[in-house]
C-alpha cells in the first residue's frame, strides 16, 4: 500500500518522499526572519510595517533631527545601526567592555550598547560620521592614518570618538596618562602604541 492508499484518518507511514517533504518546509520555515527583542523597523514613513508595540522617538544626530520608529528595549547602538543606518558605529562585545560602540552624547563619550535610545530624545548625539567625512577629515582621524594607528579597523571608531572626547576631558600629559584614560577600548589587535602616538600628536599641535 502506498501512500495514497493509506487511510485519510492515520498517519501516512515515513517514507523517503515524506521525509523530503517534511524537510523542505521545515527549512522554508527557518528562513524567515523574525523580529527579535531590540530589532528595530526602518526610519519612519518609508512604508514598511511597524513592530508590534514600536514608538516613535526624535534622536538629534550629528546636528539633524531624526524621526525613527524604533522597539522601546532598542539600545542606542542599534537605533543608530539598523534604524539611521549610520553603520560607522560598531557593534563588538555589545556588553559595554570593548568601547567599539562608543559615540558621544552632549559631547560625553558614552557606550552606545549599554544604553536605551528612548533615554536620549532630544540629546544631541554625534557618531564618527558627523566627526569628520573624506576630503574633511577631523584631526584624529588624519592623526590615525599618519600613525597607523589601526590594523583590522573594527575598533578604529570607537577609538577615534574616545579619542576625541578625551581632548576636553583632564587627562594628564603622559602616554601613561593617556593608556587610562583611553582604557576602556580595546584593540584586539594590539595598536595601541600608535594609537597612543596620533592621540599625543593631535594634544600637542592642539
Amino acid at each position: 500500500m502506498n501512500d495514497r492508499d493509506h487511510p485519510a484518518d492515520q498517519p501516512a507511514p515515513l517514507s523517503r518522499r515524506n521525509f523530503l517533504q517534511q524537510l523542505s518546509v521545515a527549512g522554508a520555515a527557518a528562513a524567515v526572519p523574525f523580529a527579535a527583542p531590540g530589532t528595530l523597523v526602518a526610519e519612519a514613513g518609508d512604508g514598511e510595517p511597524p513592530i508590534p508595540g514600536s514608538v516613535m522617538v526624535t534622536l538629534r544626530i550629528n546636528g539633524t533631527s531624526r524621526r525613527l520608529e524604533i522597539d522601546p528595549r532598542a539600545t542606542l547602538l542599534d537605533a543608530l545601526r539598523d534604524s539611521a543606518h549610520l553603520t560607522g558605529t560598531k557593534k563588538g562585545c555589545d556588553h559595554g567592555q570593548c568601547g567599539a560602540c562608543t559615540v558621544h552624547v552632549n559631547g560625553r563619550r558614552v557606550n552606545s550598547c549599554l544604553t536605551l535610545a528612548i533615554m536620549h530624545e532630544g540629546d544631541a548625539i554625534t557618531t564618527i560620521e558627523g566627526i569628520g567625512a573624506p576630503g574633511s577629515l577631523h584631526p584624529m582621524q588624519k592623526s590615525f592614518v599618519a600613525h597607523d594607528g589601526y590594523q583590522c579597523g573594527y575598533c578604529t571608531s570607537g577609538q577615534i570618538m574616545s579619542a576625541v572626547a578625551l581632548l576636553e576631558e583632564p587627562c594628564g600629559s603622559s602616554d601613561a596618562d593617556v593608556k587610562e584614560c583611553m582604557s576602556g577600548n580595546i584593540c584586539r589587535c594590539g595598536a595601541y602604541p600608535n594609537i597612543v602616538a596620533a592621540i599625543q600628536d593631535v594634544r600637542r599641535h592642539a
